[in-house]
């Protein structure tokens, strides 16, 4: 990999740098709106809901009763399905800038899933070898993604000291370049191009909506946003940005990134994990101060399973800026993952659908919201962050959903 010393500054600069960079390889994904989420997001849940939920939630004294405003960050619109792909073309990009770099020696990564597919797109974008390490009970369709791209797959066991004992293997014999999946400063600036999209979108379309409104006109371009006029004549707040951003937290990396584009904006940034066996890590580190090395879950979103980088860690924990996590259960997922189908018409990963989840069911979430933002409720960034699940698995999740009630 590129050494990290000679990696730019992790500041909101250098994630708008990365952008010039990689503008030319990935798409300005769309930033949406949907009024039935939305609304939903500002409905108090009912106590029968709230009991059929568990995770402590019927305990609850009163169901909390936020005003949100929900903005859409669509990367599983973008190349190979994934926010991935930002980080791979910046940290091939600053590779090509190197000194001394012999690109027929190629790159190498071990992963699974999203970014075995991102770095073999970057990789044959620039006539690049790759080599994917993948573990040999990778899903089918995931390999067969990889393999379209160019890459060459050497498939390993299942563990990380496996894969990475074949990653160095591969790197002893052909004196590829390691690109990590998330846990380099290269990685961590490329994925936080998104956040400065989702910034900028949804100060545009907000723009736009409320001079539609003050002329009286009917706004198509951005539906289902700040049109609550009771609000209004509550004393609704004039401004012209989000509040917040809720990002899925695996390895660390986008969510990272996110942070650094909005440091200095006043936009706050939280991570959001799913629960099960222990796969809120990054929630439990940030918590008691110590970084969680290691995470064994099965939970649905399995782009989540990894533990929080050293990196991510620097900028999420120790430089404070993410200001705090939140954990949401299976089911709960489930129930976002349904509604994103059924309501959106968006085809979205079970990790992407995380945040969604925290944003309508955790009550800590939302009771805060209610609590610091009060009448004029808070405009929420939600990151898509993929789409890559195939039908199969959609339908072995929901009935599998569907006997666990």
């Amino acid at each position: 990999m590129a050494d990290p010393a000679t990696s730019p500054p992790l500041s909101r600069a250098s994630v708008q740098a990365a952008r010039e960079l990689i503008a030319p390889y990935v798409h300005h994904t769309p930033t949406l709106t949907n009024r039935t989420l939305t609304q939903v997001a500002s409905t108090p849940r009912t106590r029968e809901e709230l009991a059929r939920a568990g995770g402590g939630w019927e305990k609850v004294e009163a169901p909390a009763h936020p005003k949100l405003r929900l903005w859409f960050k669509c990367e599983n619109l973008q190349r190979v399905g994934a926010f991935k792909a930002r980080g791979a073309f910046h940290a091939l990009g600053q590779l090509l800038r190197e000194e001394g770099f012999e690109r027929g020696r190629g790159v190498v990564t071990h992963s699974s899933g999203n970014h075995a597919q991102a770095l073999s797109l970057a990789a044959r974008t620039h006539n690049i070898p790759a080599y994917i390490v993948m573990p040999e009970i990778s899903t089918p369709s995931k390999v067969a993604a990889t393999k379209g791209y160019g890459a060459n797959v050497i498939f390993s066991g299942s563990t990380s000291v496996e894969r990475e004992a074949a990653a160095a293997k591969v790197i002893e014999e052909t004196g590829a370049r390691l690109v990590p999946p998330y846990d380099h400063p290269d990685i961590v600036l490329g994925q936080g191009t998104l956040g400065l999209e989702l910034q900028e979108d949804a100060a545009r379309m907000m723009a736009e909506e409320h001079a539609d409104q003050e002329g009286g006109r009917c706004s198509f371009a951005a539906p289902a946003t700040k049109t609550d006029h009771a609000a209004a004549a509550a004393g609704e707040k004039k401004k012209g940005g989000l509040d917040a951003i809720l990002a899925p937290c695996g390895g660390g990396g986008m969510l990272s990134g996110v942070a650094l584009s909005c440091e200095g904006t006043g936009i706050r940034v939280f991570g959001c994990e799913p629960w099960h066996q222990g796969a809120d890590d990054a929630k439990r580190g940030y918590e008691s101060g110590a970084r969680v090395e290691a995470v064994s879950s099965l939970t649905v979103a399995d782009g989540l399973r990894t533990p929080l980088g050293k990196v991510p860690w620097h900028v999420i924990y120790e430089r404070r800026l993410v200001s705090g996590f939140y954990s949401v259960s299976e089911r709960e997922i489930c129930d976002a993952l349904r509604l994103v189908l059924e309501r959106f018409k968006m085809v979205v990963e079970p990790s992407a659908a995380v945040p969604l989840a925290v944003a309508l069911y955790n009550e800590d979430f939302r009771a805060m919201v209610e609590r610091e933002a009060g009448p004029a409720g808070w405009d929420v960034g939600i990151v898509f962050s993929g789409g890559n699940v195939s039908l199969e698995a959609l339908g072995k999740l929901f009935a599998e959903a569907e006997e666990g009630k």
